[in-house]
């Protein structure tokens, strides 16, 4: 199967892929030997709370501020008009 990245740098994931991963919205992004690898996030049921708290827990483990989020919110922002 092939995907085509945009020039938005975005990838559409083949039916046949995503079929196997239901009730999956995310992804964790990794390189690993020189490829892509796609790892489905299966947040906790028991809700947003914890959710937030793998969210702050995965941004503290990348090293980035509650500042370098509010800058990529607004350069997103910014570069879509």
């Amino acid at each position: 199967m092939i995907a085509k990245k945009t020039s938005k740098n975005q990838l559409t994931l083949p039916k046949r892929v995503v079929d196997r991963f239901p009730n999956v919205d995310y992804f964790d992004v990794r390189v690993e030997a020189g490829r892509i690898a796609l790892v489905p996030v299966r947040p906790d049921q028991s809700g947003a709370a914890d959710r937030l708290e793998q969210v702050q827990a995965r941004l503290a483990k990348l090293g980035l501020s509650d500042r370098d989020v509010k800058a990529a919110v607004a350069w997103a922002r910014s570069s879509r008009k």
